[in-house]
C-alpha cells in the first residue's frame, strides 16, 4: 500500500465539530452546518487527507419563520450544532441537537453515500451529544462540564423507557472558561472512553483535549490531558474531535482550531496508547506533516467554480442555501445555463434575504467572480455577491425607488443597519462583480470590484475586516444574492461564478 503524507490543516475552510468514522476502508465525516441547508454534510475519503461532500443528512431541518427566514432574526448561529456520525450493525447514525428548537434528533440510513435519511426526534435538549452502541445497550453521552448518560431504544432512535438517565461526571470548574463538552464516545479494549473539548483559564489558557476514562459504563471515571497545542497559531488549540483507526491497526485524531475568519479548520493527529490512554500528538505536538498507511487519492473540491449548466433544477452538492430556500424562486432551468433568483417579501438588508446561495471561503487567499445581468430587476432591488458573516459586506447592482442603477458596496454598520460605502451609477444592466479574500497572516480581508466588460475592473467601497463571531458562529461564506426592498416580482439572472484559490 503506497503511503499518503498528511499536511495539516487538511482542509483550509469552515468545516468544524469533526465527527469521523471508519467503515471498511472507507472514512465518513460529518460537520456541525447551522443556518446553512442543506445540512450535515457527509464527506468521504480513504486516507484522512482528501475529503469529497458525498451528501448531506437533511434538505432542511424544519419549515417555520425563523428556518424560512422570514421572522426578521432566522436561526443564525443555531440550527444543527456539533453532529456525530455512528456506525452500527449495518446502519448510519447522525446526532445533534438544535438549541433554537430545543430537540434532538436521530437521522439513519442504509446508504450514507445516497440516503433515503430517517428522522427521528426527541423533545429534549442533549448538548454536544455522541452516540455509544454497547453490548447491552445504546446510550447518548452529552453536556457541558456536567456529563449525563441516556439510555435509547436498541435501534438507537427513541428514548428507552425507564432508561438509564443520570449523571456519569462534573468536570472541573476552578480555573475553566468552558467546562468539558463536544463529546466522543468509545469503547476500546475494554475501557469506556469519553473525549471532550475544554478551555482553561490558568496555563497555556487555550483549548485542549481531555479524556476520561472507566472500566464501568457509569464510572467512576479517570482524567487525563490528552493534547495542548496550537501549531504556534495565536494560542488557538486544536482541539474539539475524535479518535479513528486504520484497516492496520494505527489511531489518528481528527480535531479542528479556530483560524480566524474562515472559520474552524480540520487537522489530523498521531495517537500512540500508553498505558491505555490515548496520547495526541507527537510528543505533545500536532505535527505539520507526516506519513500514514494509507492510500493516495485525489480530493474532491470542497469550492467549485460553476456554468449553471443542469438538465434538472439541482445544484452541485457545494452549494449551500442561507436558512431554507424557497424553492419557487429560484431557477437554473428557466434560462438555461444561468442561475435565476426572484425576488420574494421585501426585505432591510443581505442577513434577511432569502435564496442567498453560498460556498465557503478557503485560505490562504481565494476569489469568486460572477457575471450579472440585472435587464428584470424592479425599483428598490439589490442583487450581487457578498462576504457573509454577521459583519457582511456586498457588492452589486441597486435600484432605486425610480429603477436608476448603482453600482454598490455595502456593509453592516455597527449599530446594524446596511450602509452603503460607495454608489456608483451605472448605466450598464449587464455587469461582473468581483471579492478577493485574503486570510494569509490573518489579514482577513475581503476586496470588492466590478466591470462593465469583464476584463477592466475597478474596485468600489472599502476593504472590509473580516471578523469571525458567535452571532453567525461561522466562517465567512461567499454568497450569490437577490432581494427586493419595496416590492416582489422582479428576477436577476447569474451567467456564471467562477473561483480561484491561491495555494500559497
Amino acid at each position: 500500500m503506497n503511503k499518503t503524507v498528511i499536511t495539516n490543516p487538511i482542509i483550509w475552510a469552515d468545516v468544524p465539530d469533526v465527527s469521523v468514522i471508519r467503515v471498511g476502508t472507507v472514512y465518513y465525516m460529518v460537520s456541525t452546518s447551522m443556518h446553512s441547508m442543506p445540512g450535515c454534510p457527509i464527506m468521504r475519503s480513504v486516507n484522512l487527507k482528501d475529503w469529497e461532500i458525498v451528501n448531506y443528512v437533511f434538505d432542511i431541518l424544519e419549515d417555520n419563520d425563523a428556518h424560512n427566514l422570514l421572522d426578521g432574526k432566522g436561526i443564525y448561529g443555531k440550527g444543527s450544532w456539533a453532529a456525530n456520525l455512528r456506525y452500527h450493525e449495518g446502519t448510519f447514525y447522525v446526532c445533534f441537537s438544535c438549541n433554537d428548537m430545543n430537540r434532538f434528533y436521530i437521522y439513519t440510513t442504509k446508504d450514507i453515500e445516497n440516503g433515503p435519511w430517517e428522522r427521528h426526534v426527541v423533545g429534549e435538549l442533549f448538548h454536544d451529544p455522541s452516540l455509544l452502541f454497547d453490548d447491552d445497550g445504546v446510550y447518548v453521552f452529552y453536556g457541558n462540564g456536567d456529563i449525563r448518560i441516556r439510555e435509547l431504544t436498541s435501534d438507537g432512535t427513541r428514548l428507552k423507557p425507564g432508561g438509564i438517565d443520570q449523571l456519569v461526571l462534573e468536570t472541573p470548574r476552578e480555573g475553566i472558561g468552558l467546562r468539558c463538552e463536544g463529546c466522543h464516545a468509545y469503547k476500546i479494549n475494554g475501557y469506556y472512553y469519553l473525549i471532550f473539548i475544554e478551555w482553561p483559564r490558568t496555563g497555556n489558557a487555550r483549548r485542549r483535549v481531555v479524556g476520561y476514562r472507566s472500566k464501568h459504563l457509569l464510572g467512576p471515571y479517570e482524567r487525563k490531558i490528552l493534547l495542548d497545542d496550537d501549531m504556534g497559531y495565536r494560542n488557538q488549540g486544536i482541539a474539539q474531535g475524535g479518535l479513528v483507526d486504520t484497516p492496520s491497526g494505527d489511531w489518528y485524531a481528527v480535531l479542528f482550531q479556530d483560524h480566524g475568519a474562515v472559520g474552524r479548520i480540520p487537522y489530523v493527529v498521531p495517537v500512540t496508547w500508553e498505558e491505555d490512554w490515548p496520547l495526541i500528538g507527537i510528543n505533545g505536538k500536532v505535527p505539520v506533516s507526516f506519513e500514514i498507511d494509507l492510500p493516495e487519492a485525489e480530493p474532491g473540491p470542497l469550492v467549485i467554480s460553476d456554468d449553471f449548466d443542469y438538465d434538472e433544477n439541482t445544484l452541485a452538492l457545494q452549494w449551500q442555501w442561507n436558512h431554507n430556500p424557497d424553492h419557487r424562486l429560484w431557477s437554473v432551468t428557466e434560462r438555461p445555463g444561468w442561475l435565476r433568483l426572484r425576488t420574494g417579501r421585501p426585505v432591510r438588508n443581505i442577513e434577511q434575504a432569502r435564496n442567498t446561495l453560498t460556498q465557503r471561503t478557503e485560505g490562504p487567499a481565494c476569489r469568486a467572480e460572477v457575471k450579472l445581468d440585472t435587464s428584470h430587476m424592479t425599483p428598490g432591488d439589490y442583487a450581487g455577491l457578498t462576504a457573509l458573516q454577521h459583519y457582511y459586506g456586498t457588492v452589486g447592482i441597486q435600484l432605486d425607488e425610480h429603477g436608476e442603477r448603482y453600482a454598490v458596496m455595502c456593509v453592516r454598520g455597527e449599530d446594524g443597519e446596511q450602509q452603503a460605502v460607495e454608489r456608483i451609477r451605472c448605466e450598464q444592466k449587464v455587469v461582473w462583480l468581483k471579492i478577493a479574500f485574503d486570510f494569509r497572516e490573518d489579514r482577513d480581508t475581503a476586496d470588492f470590484y466590478y466591470s462593465t466588460d469583464g476584463h477592466t475592473w475597478r474596485r468600489i467601497g472599502d476593504t472590509l475586516q473580516l471578523r469571525y463571531t458567535l452571532h453567525h458562529f461561522m466562517g465567512c461564506r461567499i454568497g450569490l444574492f437577490h432581494y427586493a426592498t419595496v416590492q416582489a416580482g422582479g428576477y436577476a439572472d447569474f451567467d456564471y461564478f467562477r473561483y480561484e484559490r491561491d495555494s500559497e
